[in-house]
């Protein structure tokens, strides 16, 4: 299994560069920042950075969207990243939710991601794509090389990613609707005529190492209010018993009553009030190493090729060593 890290890009840069060098060298193998050109700096800015003071790592947004970037300009920035790197990029993209909803625009439709991911892809390994109707061509690119990877929840979504994603990001750690979810994905790889087993399958959820679950819960609770957004919008779309979303994801939303994105992804986020115990403990990883270990063999055992470790909380460095020191070397010795 391989392991990420995910980092907001708040000031100084330089924190967010030294928290990923010191995720490498306790062997995680991606980094990843927020992508929300209002809340935080600019991340591919950030992410020319990571690349230089890493060796390995391989860097992208958890996630960008098709719409605060054309796809050319989002196809060139990751394309200039991989020829001055190596090839050490990965486009994580979806709908859009902070980045779109604090710019007072409504997330992207699936048509729209679909036809993005493909023109991000073509022009970033230096092939012809057409962008609102005309067709482009990066011709300086050489031998270049983007995975695309989309993020997803909903049926539409989830069938979305295995017709046409290299990689498939979930944004919680429940084993049951990871499995609900990562089956999804496969089958409609599977009707595409797409082997299923090509399309990675990345978990991403906040992990804290420690003894007092109390407080780990208050510091990770802030995720199921941000996962809350996504929830919404399929109750929304689906309806919360219309047997196409799993209740299990839809049911806890019930008291909720909006959401205030100022406080987005950070502990003591007074929007994620309403998120119950149970929620945290079910989409997170809380707890010592020893319970880490365990649901991650179990996500292992699902299909999970990747667990990408949010830290946004107060325990970043200690949750880095602790993985670098028990949890890798247990899942991948």
């Amino acid at each position: 299994m391989d392991f990420g890290l995910v980092l907001q890009t708040d000031p100084p840069a330089s924190a967010v560069v030294g928290l990923m060098r010191r995720a490498e060298r306790n062997g995680f193998r991606y980094g990843w920042t927020f992508d929300s050109a209002v809340l935080w700096q600019e991340p591919f800015v950030i992410h020319s950075r990571i690349l230089e003071h890493t060796r390995k790592l391989t860097v992208g947004p958890m996630v960008t969207n098709p719409t605060t970037r054309t796809w050319e300009v989002t196809a060139s920035t990751f394309a200039t990243l991989n020829d001055m790197y190596g090839n050490r990029t990965v486009c994580g993209i979806g709908r859009g939710d902070s980045a779109m909803r604090v710019a007072g625009r409504r997330p992207d439709t699936l048509a729209r991601l679909g036809e993005a991911i493909d023109a991000i892809r073509d022009l970033a390994e230096g092939r012809e794509a057409v962008v609102e109707g005309r067709p482009l061509r990066l011709p300086w690119v050489r031998e270049g090389r983007l995975p695309v990877w989309m993020a997803a929840y909903g049926p539409k979504a989830l069938a979305l990613a295995g017709r046409k994603a290299d990689g498939f990001i979930l944004q919680l750690a429940d084993p049951y609707l990871t499995e609900w979810m990562v089956g999804a994905v496969r089958r409609a790889a599977e009707d595409a005529g797409r082997d299923p087993a090509s399309v990675t399958v990345c978990v991403a959820a906040p992990a804290y190492v420690g003894d007092d679950l109390g407080h780990a819960r208050e510091q990770c609770r802030w995720f199921g209010g941000m996962v809350g957004n996504h929830v919404a919008d399929l109750v929304g779309r689906y309806g919360e018993h219309s047997g196409l979303v799993p209740e299990a994801l839809t049911s806890y939303i019930e008291r909720r009553e909006g959401y205030d994105y100022g406080h987005h992804g950070r502990a003591g986020n007074p929007s994620a009030a309403f998120v119950p115990d149970e929620i945290v403990d079910r989409f997170c990883l809380l707890g010592p190493p020893a319970a880490h270990i365990e649901k991650l063999t179990a996500l292992r055992e699902l299909g999970v090729d990747q667990f990408a470790v949010y830290a946004m909380h107060d325990a970043k460095e200690a949750t880095i060593d602790a993985y670098g020191a028990e949890v890798i070397p247990a899942l991948n010795g």
